[in-house]
């Protein structure tokens, strides 16, 4: 099951306060910590009440796009004539984050829950929670959760007795990272090869089936039921009181080099040096922070003293010359070769791309040929040039951003750590032409 959950000073614990509780995996128990009273409230509640309460919460989506819930909410139309659908976007593949495995794990309610709200709110009878193959221990939480709400009368036709039609499902995914973009994951769900989509159309105008559809992440759709229970105006007070677009809390999952690994629960604008030294135990014993990627693989690495000034909110860390993305936090120190997790990195993306678009099936393969080759110590100087107009050609121009993605960690780490790039390359070996034979 893993360790527990034990909250550090300094955490604000609103959807992990429950983690490593083992009764309240379960239903009863669930209920017994106010589980389903949002549900509840919720259907007597019109769609676009609900709608609006979120929106006016500041809720972000926290798979890493960061765009308004309620927004995007609104944009599906209850009444239009059509079916519509929600999908849960559980893939989780990102590299460095594993916080929504924790919420369906010990907590597959609060999801269950949100998805249920989510779906009223936009019109859909229908959500499917899409999770990521690997993730088996959540799968069977998250499926047992499920039946526990039907068997309750909480889902079904008859939804919480109210008249009202909300279905939840589970779909286990086939283990690819291009899934968790939101149109290959809807391909996926059809039975379709997982590709992404060209847009437009967009989603909420055809989604799953050609319908209208809205796709949101594990985390966004647990903080929901949290919203309506309390009010939008306490969601907002978790966070900057200078920056209103970043409310709420937010999960971040912490690995590499750094003394306590793991997931925490912080305010919107906490000091990211403290969160790093304090909360997480700073670096281990005779070694210093390097770099840190804050948002997952995908997002621009930063410098230790650029991170040290970032404060964990979606423009905190952009002042700061990155993005929050998925809250994965990466910690590398001094006694690593960053080429060589940079290398790593791009492997990872030419091995995961669905070699839809030419600019990522060639320029992910490049890459990792390039950054490989100055790992072992064959690199040039010319090299550096290449690996930018590379990202420069991958960037910005394919079908979905997985080749943005490859681009970014390269990017930055050229620009702000080119001297480790060199000091590879310095190490070339000299190789000696033999003298020509008369």
């Amino acid at each position: 099951m893993g360790f527990p959950h034990k909250p550090h000073e300094r955490e604000t614990t609103v959807l992990s306060q429950h983690f490593g509780v083992q009764e309240a995996i379960g239903l009863d128990g669930w209920k017994k910590r106010g589980g389903y009273t949002a549900l509840q409230k919720a259907l007597d509640m019109t769609p676009a009440e609900i709608v609006d309460v979120v929106k006016a919460s500041g809720l972000r989506g926290r798979g890493g796009a960061g765009f308004p819930t309620g927004i995007k909410w609104s944009f599906m139309k209850p009444g239009d004539g059509k079916p519509h659908y929600l999908a849960c976007n559980a893939d989780e593949s990102e590299p460095g984050t594993f916080k929504d495995r924790e919420i369906m794990r010990w907590t597959p309610h609060a999801l269950v829950e949100g998805c249920a709200l989510g779906a009223y709110a936009i019109g859909a009878e229908v959500a499917y929670i899409y999770i990521r193959g690997e993730y088996t221990e959540a799968i069977d939480k998250m499926r047992a959760a499920c039946k526990e709400a039907y068997d309750a009368g909480i889902l079904g036709t008859n939804a919480m007795g109210t008249g009202k039609t909300v279905h939840v499902y589970v779909h286990k995914g086939a283990g690819a990272y291009i899934c968790g973009e939101e149109t290959a994951m809807m391909n996926s769900l059809e039975g379709k090869r997982g590709n992404p989509r060209i847009k437009p159309p967009f989603p909420a105008v055809a989604g799953l089936f050609g319908m209208p559809t809205t796709i949101n992440n594990v985390e966004t759709l647990a903080a929901v039921p949290h919203i309506i229970n309390n009010g939008a105006e306490w969601y907002k007070t978790f966070g900057r009181a200078d920056n209103p677009k970043s409310t709420g809390t937010k999960l971040f999952s912490v690995c590499g080099n750094i003394q306590k690994p793991g997931n925490y629960e912080v305010a919107m604008g906490f000091p990211f040096k403290d969160f790093l030294y304090d909360l997480c135990g700073g670096p281990l014993p005779g070694r210093k922070f390097r770099a840190i990627i804050p948002g997952g693989i995908s997002v621009p690495i930063q410098t230790l003293e650029e991170a040290e000034n970032s404060l964990m909110d979606y423009e905190g860390f952009v002042a700061n010359g990155t993005m929050l993305g998925s809250g994965g936090v990466i910690v590398i120190d001094d006694a690593q070769n960053l080429v060589k997790q940079i290398a790593r990195a791009a492997r990872f993306f030419a091995h995961e791309s669905c070699a839809q678009c030419t600019q990522c099936r060639e320029g992910t393969a490049w890459t990792t040929k390039i950054l490989e080759r100055i790992v072992a110590g064959d690199g040039t100087h010319e090299d550096l040039d290449t690996l930018l107009e590379i990202a420069d050609n991958m960037t910005g121009k394919t079908i979905c951003v997985l080749s943005d993605s490859c681009a970014t960690p390269v990017v930055s780490g050229i620009q702000k750590f080119r001297g480790d790039f060199e000091a590879l390359i310095k190490k070339k070996k000299v190789h000696m032409v033999p003298a020509q034979v008369a």
